[in-house]
């Protein structure tokens, strides 16, 4: 761990880092091809580990991603410049600049960043499934996973095979029809979304999905801001014609209860899972913050306990603004090219696996105090990005329809 080169790359940054995109293989479900990454490197890892699905951006968290992933998969680096391949983890920042990085509250509380987000790209929906909340996560030794979903525009070529999601189940449902077709996991096809209700996707909003809330997300390209842990629960065993084993529904499970029906459901937030105004509560249209003739601003992820936000900002042609923030937060760009801060920024078009960009940022918690200057430098077309943010942002709104 080179503590001046981590110092000296902060400082050429003016408290902004530029990261490397970390691209993460899944063996199951099907490619959606919206992640910007060459055609011939979605099989980077190969076949064994699936095709590329998933881009983690402003991570610190290691992929839980089966017995052939690696010590680092998952995790974000910081790019020294263009010039070299020279890099080191965002995780080796943290520790080495601590408060200087992420301010006194996130070290004192969590000992450094403690969410990530990634695009979520498949072409197929996933399957039924649940995030345990903290205290069953505990029980195996891992952290709880509440997460919101967003879904930009810009990644919205095509929308899949199912341009919905299932949300819990439907309220008139009884846990013995939920039961019943767990014991019969392994019979056959379960059809358990037969039991739960979906939602037709929106463009530019989101949801939030708490712990123990069921899910079976659509097949449209997803922004997702997650707390620093990958924990489920998977009760739907067949999705398009894929066969998902039995330790996909018990394998976060204590050895004694992996057979354990009860405790598998016990899993559920039963309440969350079946309330009546579901979209109302756990839908998230976006606030406008503030919108003028250079540039618009948006909560498109908030009133999440408290957990972490997201803003998505819109430079408009030939605008430069100054913004600050209160905290440290990460950046993706989604749309256009120009300058964020000393940096070049840009959108790409087309990525080869283990090459540089200039779409992903972490600014320091004194660089967003102070303010960065973002400038697009296109005459026609938007810079737009997005901004997330961890669980202390004080002006995040704590309620739908604050």
């Amino acid at each position: 761990m080179d503590k001046a080169l981590i110092e000296k790359t902060l400082q050429r940054g003016e408290g902004i880092f530029r990261l490397n995109p970390a691209f993460i293989p899944r063996p199951f479900g099907k490619a959606g091809h919206r992640l910007r990454l060459h055609p011939d490197d979605y099989y980077a890892y190969g076949l064994e580990r699936g095709s590329i699905k998933e881009r983690w951006m402003t991570s610190t968290n290691v992929a839980q991603n089966g017995p052939l992933a690696g010590p680092e998969e998952g995790l974000s680096f910081v790019a020294v410049d263009f010039g070299s391949d020279e890099k080191f983890s965002l995780k080796e920042a943290i520790q080495v600049l601590g408060a200087d990085l992420v301010g006194e509250e996130l070290m004192k509380k969590y000992g450094g960043w403690p969410v990530f987000s990634k695009f979520y790209d498949l072409t197929t929906p996933l399957f039924h499934h649940l995030h345990l909340g903290f205290e069953d996560a505990a029980r195996v030794g891992k952290l709880g996973k509440p997460e919101c979903y967003y879904f930009p525009r810009q990644f919205a070529s095509h929308s899949g095979e199912m341009d919905a999601t299932y949300f819990g189940y439907d309220p008139d449902t009884k846990p013995e029809q939920v039961k019943q077709r767990l014991l019969d996991y392994n019979k056959g096809d379960n059809r358990i979304t037969e039991l739960s209700r979906a939602y037709r996707i929106e463009l530019g909003s989101g949801w939030y999905s708490p712990p123990g809330v069921i899910h079976a997300p659509g097949s449209v390209l997803t922004f997702e801001l997650n707390w620093n842990g990958d924990v489920n629960s998977v009760h739907e065993n067949v999705v398009s014609g894929e066969i998902f084993p039995r330790n996909f529904l018990n394998g976060e499970c204590p050895e004694d209860k992996k057979d354990d029906i009860e405790y598998i459901f016990s899993l559920l937030d039963w309440e969350k899972n079946i309330d009546p105004h579901y979209k109302k509560h756990f839908g998230r249209p976006p606030i406008v913050i503030s919108s003028n003739a250079d540039y618009e601003e948006k909560w498109v992820s908030y009133a999440n306990d408290g957990y972490f936000s997201a803003k998505e900002l819109t430079i408009f042609p030939g605008k430069t603004v100054t913004l600050k923030e209160p905290v440290v937060h990460g950046i993706i760009l989604t749309q256009g090219h120009g300058k964020l801060g000393p940096h070049i920024c840009e959108s790409p078009t087309m990525l080869r696996f283990g090459q540089q960009s200039a779409d992903e940022f972490y600014v320091s918690e004194p660089a967003a105090k102070k303010g960065v200057v973002i400038s697009n430098q296109s005459p026609v077309e938007p810079l737009v990005l997005i901004k997330s943010f961890g669980p202390n942002h004080p002006e995040a709104p704590k309620s739908v329809g604050n």
